[in-house]
């Protein structure tokens, strides 16, 4: 008669998903502190991998490979693995640059020129992450044409509750922009000292709450917005925005030089309209060129978080307040601006680990 196996131990649980590492990290799920609520139950085991961020492009891969290790335990019968996420905060390094009560963390979304999709990326970026669970923010810096309002459907005048501006709310974001504080025909004719003032004001006087990722649209450019931001917040990275053609990758390396100056890490370049695929068609036509993304890379170190494709559906969205990876995930710039909020995310991640 042979003999039962016995029950499974939590040690030897834990032993077993030691041999898991987060592939960003470089360390094991145990040791991170990833693993939380184990409860074994004769041979069933279940328990819960709370990782850096929702948006993690690699989580599948670590939920498979933490249960495909436990069901290798003597005993293991059954396992139940729930993927769940804390995002982690950003810390000062830098002098006193001050922490944005309710922020996490801070994502500038910049360009070295105007015409490129800044707005439109920046917009889409925040709806991406928060569609991955993440509670997410937009803040339209861009004072003297801001957008924000339009590609999210938002009008109307916000709420001073106890001195502080309350956000509006939108598509499961926080939103704030000077458009929804003057009026729309109204031009802002502004000099550094009160668009530093506006800046720190949107900052720190609005309401934000609770917020995982506060996406920041910055004007184009090198001028007082980007310096203002750098100089009165803590800033996580910036997304450097951009389209092929040579004189907007020209006008990139300016842009990351400036950050570099002011020691605002820069999280990565976006490619946008990459090509333009005719309906019917799987046949690309680089309009505006091809290569000033990896150009970038290879020159400056800083990596290409993805290439997002030209297509009347991003502009439709951007028009109607409905930004396309709502409207149409399935679409290819849809699912080319997932990837890359997955791909922000893991750095902001491996970022606030170090």
């Amino acid at each position: 008669m042979s003999t039962p196996i016995a029950a499974p131990t939590e040690a030897a649980v834990l032993d077993a998903l030691r041999r898991v590492r987060d592939p960003d990290l470089h360390r094991d799920v145990v040791e991170l502190g990833f693993v939380k609520d184990l409860r074994i139950c004769g041979g069933n085991v279940a328990f819960t991998l709370e990782l850096t961020t929702p948006a993690c492009p690699v989580k599948d891969l670590m939920r498979d490979q933490a249960g495909a290790a436990v069901r290798a335990v003597a005993g293991v019968d059954k396992v139940d693995v729930t993927l769940s996420a804390r995002v982690t905060a950003s810390r000062p390094v830098l002098g006193d640059k001050g922490t944005i009560p309710g922020v996490k963390n801070v994502i500038a979304v910049s360009s070295g020129k105007g015409g490129v999709g800044k707005s439109t990326v920046a917009v889409n970026l925040a709806c991406a992450l928060q569609r991955t669970g993440a509670r997410v923010g937009v803040l339209d810096a861009d004072v003297y044409g801001p957008n924000v309002p339009l590609m999210l459907g938002l009008s109307g005048q916000p709420t001073v509750v106890d001195r502080r501006i309350v956000p509006f709310e939108r598509h499961g974001l926080q939103v704030m922009s000077m458009a929804l504080l003057v009026a729309e025909d109204q031009p802002v004719i502004w000099r550094g000292p009160m668009l530093h003032s506006a800046v720190r004001q949107f900052l720190f006087d609005v309401a934000w709450h609770d917020l995982d990722y506060l996406v920041v649209d910055l004007p184009p450019g090198t001028g007082d917005a980007q310096l203002s931001l750098s100089q009165q917040a803590h800033l996580m990275g910036a997304v450097i925005v951009t389209t092929p053609q040579d004189v907007s990758v020209l006008d990139v390396k300016k842009a990351i030089r400036m950050f570099q100056t002011v020691n605002v890490p820069v999280l990565g370049v976006v490619e946008n309209m990459a090509w333009f695929t005719p309906p019917g068609s799987s046949t690309r036509y680089h309009l505006f060129g091809s290569g000033g993304g990896a150009k970038i890379e290879r020159e400056f170190g800083v990596p290409l978080l993805g290439q997002v494709p030209i297509e009347m559906a991003v502009r439709e969205g951007g028009d109607t307040g409905r930004p396309i990876v709502l409207a149409e995930p399935e679409s290819e710039s849809a699912r080319a601006l997932m990837a890359i909020a997955g791909k922000v995310a893991q750095r902001i991640s491996i970022a606030n680990a170090e």
